[in-house]
């Protein structure tokens, strides 16, 4: 185990990299030299520990100080997913139940880590990326602290240098560098002993060191010839001991760190206060008491979506998405709710499994009471919003949205709403579509609300008419304000807007969408989009069934750009992947870049301009049809058909999609605004 560090080493050539005339430069050497004197983790710890005891002081008592890399719904969404994934039993594990009482790290627990990593990248590889049996093209190992090397861990432990392991990596698999490189790390975990402190997150030494490695992973990639198909600014180091482990994601823009050669450490600290952004997951369980992974439990979830997110970064959109998988788990729960119903009405079933008479008259009772909460024509809901309550009678029953009317209001009266209503919080096994119901009403009152308190208003926009709780029928046995009782319906989340109108989609089944509508809706939604982006918001779902035509009450009918749960309000939020209508750079790095929305509004005109609708199967095959459309135009001369206008804002958007400058939305609304019949274009709004 001896040899030079890794950094000082040549890049290695292949498929997967490209040269940088960067790389060679001045830069590259000075940020090399600065890597070579960056080596200790406790100066930077030391040089951390006031601005961490700042941190702990105005975080609220036994809260958390940092926040986690990932929002419950995604974890959810990814849980979902991985239903139909085996995760192999590991063979080499942590011994929880007879672990040592010594400070140092038992050298079973480096071989579990080990075992458990291998686990991890090989399924997800497998489940999401893999094609044809395409072999894993990660290798796993311990990293030597003397050399900063990489080997396995039984080579380590052989030779007696358990001591001098200080973490296991996941790396890309090389056979020019068998011990690894500092840029061809996809993450690194950390196993050390009682990695829980008071605030149920890792205490400041182990915070440190996972800091300190992840910016020299994050120097390393800077100066990397490696193409990475995301932003290289991102890094996950995960902390573990024998039972419970955490997630410490950290990103940030390395060329804003001072390449102080005689002051590394002072650097680092500066660039980790000021221009860092720092995420930890709560610390949990990821080990059951016989040493095993639980695989399926929250704890060993956001690890493996840590590593799920490390691989991403690497070899960018999995082939399989995550909605792709996830969308079987409402079949799956459906077939474990039939496989429940054992027999008619005997005790024995035909295959001599036992019937619990007692299960069936539960769920009989709960079908009766279920049987109550279907809403028809007519039904009146009333809500508990804040400490009034407002009533709601359903005049139409469709799905995402019913349309009902205020009852006794007489500011209201004859003004309709779309009302959505979302899951009972009842339900012991949440499908796949409540997740959409999530967004649909939880999301989208917080979005709505967002809108209003900055100030944000457009008739092209959704107003929030009310949102609350349910209040059901009978007695409620609810503890507190914030709790619920034993009813299905206690505690369902409610949310009415206005205006109301046909959804494009119904527009073009019905044939009555045509270069007028065509127009106007693009003048419309570009209008929606600018307020809404003056306020820091991006809506991140646009499609046919988000945009709504407003004809009743009105001289002249517009548009209003609706559906607003998916949108993005800061840069952690995630928007909708639609391989039809979601942006190129949505696709392929998750996120929405200025011109996104105007990218999606284009796809969706297109589309119900009588554009040729493909049959789209993966992320993949999305991408390449849109870099096909547009390098031969066709999206362009589909929209000049209907319209030179159209056609020259395609050809704008093209010019701006995935860079990172804004639309001029001003000069195109008034440009969209001429091209509409004269009498519409007196009284068409042209700014929120």
């Amino acid at each position: 185990l001896t040899g030079k560090s890794p950094d000082l080493e040549s890049t290695g050539s292949g498929t997967t990299t490209k040269r940088s005339s960067v790389s060679s430069g001045s830069r590259s050497r000075t940020r090399r030299d600065f890597l070579t004197r960056f080596t200790n983790s406790e100066h930077l710890t030391n040089k951390l520990q006031d601005w961490f005891a700042l941190l702990v002081e105005s975080s609220e008592s036994n809260e958390p100080v940092f926040d986690p890399p990932f929002e419950l719904v995604e974890l959810q969404k990814f849980d979902y997913a991985l239903e139909g994934v085996s995760f192999q039993q590991l063979t080499r594990m942590p011994n929880a139940v007879y672990a040592s009482t010594s400070t140092s790290v038992e050298a079973n627990a480096y071989l579990a880590i080990e075992d458990f990593l291998h686990a991890t990248v090989k399924t997800l590889w497998e489940a999401f990326w893999s094609q044809e049996d395409e072999p894993v093209p990660f290798s796993v190992g311990c990293l030597y602290n003397q050399n900063l090397k990489f080997y396995q861990a039984e080579q380590a432990l052989a030779l007696g240098k358990l001591e001098d392991l200080s973490a296991t990596g996941v790396l890309l698999k090389n056979p020019r560098h068998p011990h690894g490189k500092w840029d061809h790390i996809l993450e690194l975990a950390l196993l050390r002993p009682d990695i829980e402190s008071d605030h149920h997150q890792p205490s400041l030494p182990l915070l440190g060191e996972a800091l300190f490695y992840a910016l020299r992973i994050l120097i390393a990639r800077s100066v990397s010839r490696l193409d990475f198909s995301q932003s290289s600014n991102c890094v996950f180091i995960l902390v573990a001991d024998t039972q419970y482990g955490c997630v410490v994601k950290v990103e940030g823009d390395v060329s804003k760190l001072d390449f102080d050669v005689n002051s590394v450490y002072d650097c680092a600290a500066e660039w980790i206060k000021n221009h860092s952004k720092i995420s930890v997951s709560p610390v949990d369980r990821i080990w059951n008491k016989l040493g095993n992974a639980n695989w399926g439990d929250i704890g060993t979830l956001q690890v493996v979506f840590a590593t799920y997110h490390s691989i991403m970064q690497f070899f960018g959109p999995p082939r399989h998405s995550i909605e792709d998988l996830a969308a079987d788990h409402t079949s799956r729960l459906h077939s474990r709710r039939q496989e429940r119903h054992l027999g008619e009405d005997t005790s024995l079933n035909g295959n001599g499994a036992f019937r619990s008479p007692e299960i069936v008259e539960v769920q009989e009772e709960q079908e009766e009471r279920g049987e109550s909460m279907k809403l028809e024509v007519g039904s009146v809901l009333w809500l508990e919003d804040s400490n009034y309550q407002k009533g709601y009678q359903i005049s139409h029953v469709s799905l995402p949205h019913h349309i009902a009317s205020p009852v006794e209001d007489d500011d209201d009266s004859g003004r309709a709403v779309f009302l959505y209503v979302g899951s009972p919080p009842s339900q012991l096994e949440p499908a796949w579509e409540d997740m959409n119901l999530w967004y649909q009403v939880q999301r989208q009152t917080k979005v709505l609300s967002v809108m209003k308190q900055r100030g944000l208003s457009s008739k092209y926009l959704p107003e929030l008419h009310g949102s609350g709780r349910v209040i059901h029928p009978g007695q409620c046995q609810k503890p507190s304000s914030g709790g619920r009782c034993d009813h299905p319906w206690c505690g369902t989340p409610i949310l009415a807007t206005t205006p109301v109108g046909e959804t494009v989609a119904d527009l073009v089944n019905e044939g009555r969408f045509g270069p007028e509508e065509a127009i106007r809706c693009c003048h419309d939604c570009l209008s929606a989009l600018s307020s809404s982006s003056s306020g820091g918001i991006r809506h991140g779902d646009i499609r046919p069934e988000n945009v709504v035509y407003v004809t009743s009450g009105v001289r002249l009918p517009y548009f209003v750009l609706i559906g607003w749960g998916h949108a993005v309000l800061e840069d952690r939020d995630r928007p909708a992947m639609n391989l039809h209508f979601s942006s190129t750079y949505a696709l392929q790095e998750g996120k929405l870049c200025a011109a996104s929305d105007a990218e999606s509004l284009i796809y969706m005109l297109y589309f119900c301009c009588g554009g040729d609708l493909p049959d789209l199967d993966s992320v993949e095959g999305a991408l390449q049809w849109r870099e096909t459309s547009w390098s031969k135009r066709l999206i362009q001369q589909k929209l000049g058909d209907v319209s030179t206008i159209l056609k020259a804002f395609s050809d704008y958007v093209d010019s701006l999609c995935g860079t990172p400058y804004p639309l001029d939305c001003d000069i195109w609304l008034r440009r969209l605004k001429r091209n509409l019949s004269e009498d519409h274009g007196k009284d068409i709004e042209t700014s929120g």
